[in-house]
């Protein structure tokens, strides 16, 4: 609660002022400055270099694979992770409190690990993998093996974002709709869904965030064939380890503008359909 001492509004934490230095003294040092010196080291390759790295077809297709499967993850975590959040809250059954300490694991387990393990378990000898590919299937070593690495490391942001407010969503409205004669996909399009839609878009974004710039879980799986499987941090990396610090800081920049503003158009969307179901 905040009350009132004389004109000025008094509160737990520090003044306005001490506050927003401490912000934006964290945000420079944390976020802005190493991207500054991203941008600032790629702008000395010059404009032939920069245009070079950005247009060649290696590039290119790197940028293809790791912004489409992100999003195509995003897509796929959104609707599984609804669901998925949904038997959690909606049914209580026995193994549910493991189940629901599992959605976590990809957040602790180490990245090289996870991608060993859907290596091993998608690859043509693996005990999913091996069943694909009798029907003519191949997961491991291509792009599909990248969507399936991105869903797993993004699946918790949808669930725990959209989790809690399914938790608080009064289930006496979907009773009265049903009461009232509603069908059942009407109740899910007119009641359900849109108290959740900002939640689980937030889930999304979220997911499709972690997924581009993932890279040790898709390593393992993806075959790192370029032009078919490799993906921008791992082209990053080869230049690296090229010495061509010029071309991986090109790449890497190219790699942050294109982050940045589709997340930006990502949040105006979302910002957009809350005044519209505001209004």
């Amino acid at each position: 609660m905040i009350a009132s001492v004389g004109h000025r509004s008094w509160t737990v934490l520090p003044g306005f002022g001490l506050a927003l230095g401490i912000t934006l003294t964290y945000l420079g040092l944390i976020v802005l400055i190493p991207l500054s010196g991203l941008l600032l080291k790629a702008g000395d390759a010059g404009p032939a270099k920069i245009w070079a790295e950005l247009s060649s077809p290696r590039t290119l297709a790197a940028f293809r694979l790791s912004l489409g499967m992100a999003f195509l993850a995003a897509v796929c975590n959104a609707l599984f992770g609804f669901v998925l959040a949904w038997v959690l809250v909606r049914y209580r059954f026995a193994g549910r409190r493991l189940m629901d300490a599992m959605i976590d694991l990809p957040f602790a387990l180490p990245t090289a690990v996870a991608g060993i393990s859907l290596a091993q378990l998608y690859s043509t000898n693996g005990w999913l993998g091996g069943a694909l590919a009798q029907a003519g299937i191949t997961v491991a070593f291509t792009p599909l093996g990248v969507l399936i690495a991105l869903i797993f490391v993004g699946l918790p942001f949808v669930v725990r974002t959209v989790q809690p407010v399914l938790e608080e969503l009064d289930r006496e409205i979907e009773e009265a709709a049903v009461l009232l004669g509603a069908a059942r996909w009407d109740i899910i399009r007119r009641v359900v869904m849109p108290p959740l839609r900002p939640a689980v878009m937030t889930g999304a974004t979220l997911a499709f965030a972690r997924a581009i710039g993932e890279y040790g879980s898709v390593i393992f799986i993806a075959g790192n064939m370029p032009g078919y499987s490799e993906i921008v941090p791992l082209l990053i990396v080869i230049k690296l380890e090229q010495y061509d610090y010029l071309g991986a800081a090109v790449i890497a920049s190219g790699m942050l503008i294109a982050s940045f503003v589709l997340l930006l158009a990502i949040n105006l969307l979302q910002a957009r359909m809350r005044r519209w179901q505001g209004g």
